[in-house]
């Protein structure tokens, strides 16, 4: 397979995105990338990042490629889940604390520092609304999350996010519990379960 072919595999597998990264792990210069770059009118979406010119930018993919200690949480988690149905207003991040945030703190992001040991649970991925697959606490974490933050959260949203989780298939109830044990919340959580449940 020559050089080209390669940029166009790494193009197909990561649905339309090219990544200098990955263009690196194959050995291939970044100047032979750059010309692809102009040859096929490839556009810069961030640094290191291309995408296609049928590919519509996806604003959590490129933060997450971009930063790879971001968790999708929040809200944000709760609408790629499905647990709510009107989109974030602002992207809502987890970060390991100590990390330097900073470039993250945008308008619309929304950045949570979390202890190591809350920083790793329950850590999943699933497809932003462009279908790339990016990490999100699953749907267990989320709800815990939500009855911590729930006094920051939209009654409406909360009551949503609830229902559809308790009425929802899929529900991990045992996993639900051994989270908000961990995190030392369990009664909290267990007195939302039994009200929306």
């Amino acid at each position: 397979m020559n050089k080209n072919e390669i940029l166009q595999q790494l193009i197909e597998e990561n649905n339309g995105y090219l990544l200098s990264s990955k263009v690196k792990e194959k050995n291939i210069s970044k100047t032979f990338l750059a010309k692809y770059v102009k040859e096929n009118d490839l556009e810069r979406v961030a640094r290191g990042i291309y995408i296609t010119e049928d590919v519509w930018p996806d604003e959590l993919y490129i933060m997450q490629v971009r930063n790879a200690a971001v968790i999708f949480s929040g809200e944000t988690a709760l609408y790629l889940h499905g647990l709510i149905d009107r989109e974030y207003s602002e992207i809502c991040v987890s970060v390991p604390t100590g990390y330097n945030a900073t470039h993250l703190k945008t308008g619309n992001v929304q950045v949570k520092y979390a202890s190591k040991k809350r920083y790793g649970l329950g850590v999943c991925t699933v497809p932003s609304t462009s279908g790339n697959m990016v990490r999100v606490y699953d749907r267990e974490r989320c709800i815990c999350d939500l009855v911590s933050d729930r006094n920051k959260i939209e009654v409406q949203n909360f009551q949503t996010a609830m229902k559809e989780y308790m009425l929802g298939k899929g529900k991990k109830l045992s996993r639900l519990i051994e989270y908000a044990e961990k995190l030392g919340m369990r009664d909290e959580v267990m007195k939302y379960v039994e009200v929306f449940g």
